[in-house]
């Protein structure tokens, strides 16, 4: 799964920060199932989440294969840097306030300087959940049990993932990401990670903007050769819609006729609401690529 591996699939994870947040990302490891290293990291508290913290990154016993980071946006940049120096596999940067705000520009081209080649995702997002090796690099409750195959959801907005999660529509999720901002790994880049995992047998996509046309051209072509089809819902249909998204995730969603256009030159299914992207992931996980 190329260079996101230790990060989708991590064996030792990093708890960084001491709020709510970083104990229900515990607390969700635990509830899951997780069997790797859990490590907490803050500077004062002796403990996080019920297990003994660490002061600092360098006091880890080896670079952690994925961080989640649940501290304020200035400190972000400086543990991303911190984790790139250190070898370690990746990183979800929780925090907000990057590009879709008025002043977080030039936060965001240092976040990206600080990561270098180290893989992170968001910021503004929530991040990982993994059901197949029972990974929840993830602050809040979701739906997600622990399955040995099933559907892949990716999704820019945390908000509509974790609903997603929730379905009780029978339908098997082996994992649910969330690319934020996508300030580094971009939609179509981490699906081409996950769609080459044998245990994936189709992709959601919940889309707000394209961003790099090429990777989703990459997407597509993966999506044929290994017989893995997708199905797409774009937001951003309406005026308002529009300019909500980039509010959100600081995107710019682009016109319905554009994308309309390119998902059915891409051969990817569209749809028109959450229920029913669910509903055609059900079909595409039990009979494969439907004609037509």
């Amino acid at each position: 799964m190329s260079d996101l591996e230790r990060l989708l699939r991590p064996r030792s994870i990093a708890v960084v920060g001491g709020g709510a947040w970083c104990e229900a990302v515990i607390e969700q490891n635990q509830k899951i199932g997780f069997k790797g290293h859990i490590w907490p990291v803050h500077p004062q508290k002796d403990s996080v989440g019920g297990l003994p913290a660490f002061r600092t990154l360098a006091d880890l016993p080896n670079a952690p294969d994925a961080t989640f980071i649940g501290v304020n946006r200035t400190a972000t940049i400086g543990l991303v840097g911190e984790l790139r120096q250190m070898g370690a596999g990746g990183a979800v940067c929780f925090a907000s306030g990057f590009k879709e705000t008025a002043d977080g520009g030039a936060l965001n081209d240092q976040l990206l300087a600080a990561a270098g080649a180290m893989p992170i995702l968001g910021p503004n997002c929530y991040g990982v959940l993994n059901a197949v090796d029972q990974v929840a690099l993830w602050p809040d409750q979701h739906g997600l049990v622990p399955v040995e195959r099933g559907v892949a959801i990716l999704a820019q907005s945390s908000n509509i993932a974790i609903n997603l999660t929730m379905q009780q529509r029978g339908l098997p999720i082996a994992y649910t990401i969330t690319a934020g901002n996508q300030a580094q790994q971009g939609l179509a880049r981490i699906a081409q990670a996950v769609i080459r995992d044998d245990r994936i047998t189709a992709l959601g996509l919940y889309i707000e903007s394209f961003g790099d046309i090429a990777a989703f051209e990459e997407l597509a072509r993966l999506s044929h050769e290994l017989a893995k089809p997708i199905v797409a819902l774009k937001a951003g249909r309406s005026q308002e819609s529009q300019l909500a998204t980039i509010s959100h995730t600081a995107s710019l969603s682009g016109s319905s006729a554009g994308s309309d256009a390119l998902l059915a030159r891409l051969g990817i299914a569209q749809v028109g609401s959450p229920g029913a992207m669910l509903e055609t992931l059900k079909l595409f996980h039990c009979h494969g690529r439907l004609p037509g």
